[in-house]
């Protein structure tokens, strides 16, 4: 009877430990126990789920200690153009940005060693915002908490910076661009918030936002040939980096929204994460009143990481990403709420030289994302709809904090 009974007990414990190994708070596992036969096999099954809830603790803690140590490194080698703000968060040197200011209190931050660097209205959103410079020598931290002081009715914020959210891992023995055809193909214009595509990925435009920019990049190439690969055809790309240490910046990223909605982009795909942000949260509002669908992958600092924006800003459709078996990512990070998951390991998507490359992360999966729902503005109707529709559900039943509504291009930009 027990060698009937065991194959099933360990059946059962590796179905519950593959989706729990992605998570750090894992849920109590009740195991019923006919007359204690089963005694010795739930309690290995429970000493298991422990150890699966170490490790993912563990895993979760590392994720964490390697965020803090690349932000400390950047920040290191860029002390000339980048500091923490009020929250420890990294930002521009030396500058705030202000909406909502009344210009009449321009002269009392004048007087406490403020300067306006540039008053703009945001192309395509209707939005404006000031650049303040902050009083010489004083830390980015305290002259935030200056500037609200002596602006109380203004929204005051640092210029945060925001991070690419995957990265290479190795060509995989892919040769040419074969395994990288496009799908059927989606005629809606879909814009992109990253780096620069390099030559080899043909878009519409590319326009810069930072110092140097366009720039080919490995990242944003990446992300513009895998919306390709999923249908897209129509593609502009405002490239956030450039050549600029504090690239990424939430002025720039704001920007790039306003040229993307103003070209008619009615998709916009960003794989970047980093802080709240003011100025950024308003220019996503005012992308979203314009009738545009912003999409964000969740980042990979996993799930124990503070919350990723723009994945987190309410009405932005926040996109995991799972392996080629259905399992979430180890590192995948978390937003305030979650929509889908699609594809964010074992896809193949082209670098800055053209090179097919395989790629993991959340990145990769905000734009596979992107082009479904490219997809569904086309067909017309409930967009929404339209996805669930096609969804696969993974883990519990139902819209779930590990998988969202569910998995989305499920066989996109794999090897063929």
């Amino acid at each position: 009877m027990m060698r009937r009974i065991l194959p099933t007990a360990m059946a059962l414990l590796a179905l519950l430990a593959a989706p729990l190994a992605a998570q750090v708070a894992l849920p109590g596992v009740q195991v019923p126990d006919p007359g204690g036969v089963l005694g010795g096999v739930t309690d290995t099954a429970r000493d298991a789920l422990r150890d699966v809830e170490a490790s993912a603790r563990r895993e979760a803690a590392a994720l964490l200690r390697a965020r803090e140590r690349d932000l400390s490194r950047l920040l290191r080698r860029n002390r000339d153009t980048i500091e923490r703000d009020a929250r420890g968060d990294l930002a521009r040197r030396g500058e705030l940005l202000a909406t909502g200011l009344d210009m009449a209190l321009v002269p009392t931050l004048n007087k406490a060693g403020f300067t306006v660097l540039s008053s703009e209205r945001i192309e395509g959103l209707d939005l404006s915002v000031v650049r303040l410079g902050v009083p010489p020598e004083l830390p980015l931290a305290d002259a935030e908490a200056l500037a609200r002081r002596l602006a109380p009715g203004a929204d005051i914020s640092a210029d945060n910076l925001h991070f690419q959210s995957g990265a290479a891992e190795s060509a995989g023995g892919l040769a040419g661009t074969a395994a990288l055809q496009a799908a059927s193909s989606i005629g809606v214009d879909v814009g992109v918030i990253d780096g620069a595509p390099g030559p080899s990925v043909r878009v519409l435009q590319t326009k810069g936002f930072a110092k140097g920019a366009p720039v080919a990049s490995n990242h944003g190439s990446a992300v513009a040939s895998l919306l390709k690969s999923a249908g897209a055809t129509r593609i502009r790309v405002a490239d956030v980096y450039g050549t600029d240490p504090a690239g990424g910046n939430a002025l720039a990223m704001a920007k790039g929204l306003g040229y993307l909605v103003a070209a008619g982009s009615r998709v916009i795909t960003i794989s970047l994460v980093g802080p709240r942000n003011a100025v950024l949260e308003k220019a996503i509002a005012a992308t979203q009143r314009k009738g545009v669908v912003v999409v964000a992958a969740v980042g990979n600092d996993g799930p124990a990481a503070p919350p990723a924006y723009p994945a987190s800003y309410p009405g932005v459709v926040a996109v995991t990403g799972v392996d080629k078996h259905g399992r979430a990512l180890i590192e995948a990070g978390r937003a305030l709420h979650l929509d889908y998951a699609a594809p964010g390991a074992d896809v193949y998507g082209l670098d800055a030289r053209g090179k097919p490359t395989k790629l993991r992360g959340t990145s990769f999966a905000a734009p596979l994302a992107a082009a479904r729902l490219a997809a569904a503005l086309q067909a017309g109707g409930n967009w929404r709809r339209t996805l669930d529709a096609e969804t696969r559900d993974l883990g519990r039943k139902g819209p779930d904090p590990v998988f969202g509504r569910g998995l989305l291009c499920g066989g996109c930009a794999q090897k063929k």
